[in-house]
């Protein structure tokens, strides 16, 4: 195992120490909880919807990284691709509060729920207003009948930046987690894993490849997609994504969407932008329009070389929303 760090026990708390001490002016742990971080809000900002999200380490710029200005509001961290505990959770909540009700915005995985959920019953008994959104956009982990067991996986990094500007536009509570639901349920993701990942506590990989070999349809831990085949040029691979994805959102030629090409961490910029080209040529070809694209690292699984598609169908709402100003020191959005 090749990686740059000290005690592979302490690489979450070492690499948040050192985030913390890059953006201090963009990042505060809570007192008596390193793993509950908030944004610094500027002096005189209103009272607002305060959103909070978390999940596992080893997937930046995703979680961490969409805390910010016109984003989330806080972030509960776990180790490396486990769940954050429930008191980091709770600690994040009541450190972002402001009257305006709380948001849990997060992937629909089993750990995250259960602590969420046991993070939520408590701050209701506070009397903190809550509302809980999971995002289920991997088209891969389950059929369209069970889309509520799916994962979620890159297309979470949409529903931030619609969900954060609406909080920040003076939504009510309801109305952004109505946003934020319905940005997922517009959004449809699917990956493809060319090499593993290896987590540093284990020091062992996540899953194994034979050479010249493709996992389509993988999840951000390396859990197994839909089939493996043998490796594919770029074309072959932009396609087998995006046709599994267009066969479940009902797209036209009057129809304007954001395509998300993300790089799960190794695949370079390069790569990506390959399967961009392929993606945008088809749906230019289907008469859709594609308002923004986002082609880069979003939401990552450490080391892992591969990459997802998401698209979003978009309204007027959305559309407006995705427009917001918004800022993280750690990735460009719009």
């Amino acid at each position: 195992m090749r990686k740059i760090m000290n005690n592979p026990k302490n690489f979450v708390d070492d690499f948040l120490d050192g985030l913390l001490k890059a953006y201090p002016r963009d990042f505060c742990s809570v007192p008596g909880f390193p793993r509950a971080l908030t944004r610094v809000e500027p002096a005189g900002v209103d009272p607002k919807v305060a959103i909070v999200t978390g999940g596992g380490s080893g997937h930046l710029p995703l979680f961490l990284g969409y805390v910010g200005q016109g984003l989330c509001s806080a972030v509960a961290v776990g180790n490396t691709f486990s769940s954050p505990s429930a008191e980091a959770i709770l600690a994040a909540t009541k450190a972002s509060e402001s009257g305006k009700g709380v948001l849990f915005l997060y992937g629909n995985y089993s750990g995250d729920g259960i602590n969420f959920d046991d993070a939520a019953d408590l701050a209701g008994a506070d009397g903190i207003e809550m509302a809980t959104v999971r995002a289920a956009d991997d088209v891969a982990s389950a059929p369209p009948a069970a889309r509520i067991s799916r994962r979620g996986v890159a297309g979470l990094t949409l529903a931030y930046k619609c969900a954060g500007a609406a909080a920040a536009a003076n939504y009510s509570l309801s109305e952004t987690a109505e946003v934020a639901a319905r940005a997922l349920s517009n959004t449809r993701t699917m990956g493809v894993g060319l090499s593993p990942t290896i987590i540093p506590e284990v020091g062992l990989p996540t899953f194994e490849l034979a050479e010249g070999e493709m996992e389509l349809g993988i999840g951000i831990h390396g859990e197994p997609g839909i089939r493996r085949e043998q490796m594919g040029d770029a074309s072959r691979i932009a396609d087998m994504l995006l046709d599994t994805i267009l066969a479940e959102l009902e797209l036209n030629a009057s129809s304007r969407v954001t395509v998300l090409v993300n790089s799960l961490g190794a695949t370079p910029q390069e790569e990506l932008y390959i399967v961009y080209g392929r993606v945008a040529d088809r749906l230019a070809a289907a008469g859709v329009a594609v308002h923004r694209a986002l082609v880069g690292r979003y939401a990552t699984s450490l080391e892992m070389a591969g990459c997802s598609v998401s698209v979003m169908a978009l309204d007027d709402e959305l559309t407006s929303l995705l427009e917001a100003p918004s800022y993280s020191p750690l990735l460009r959005l719009y």
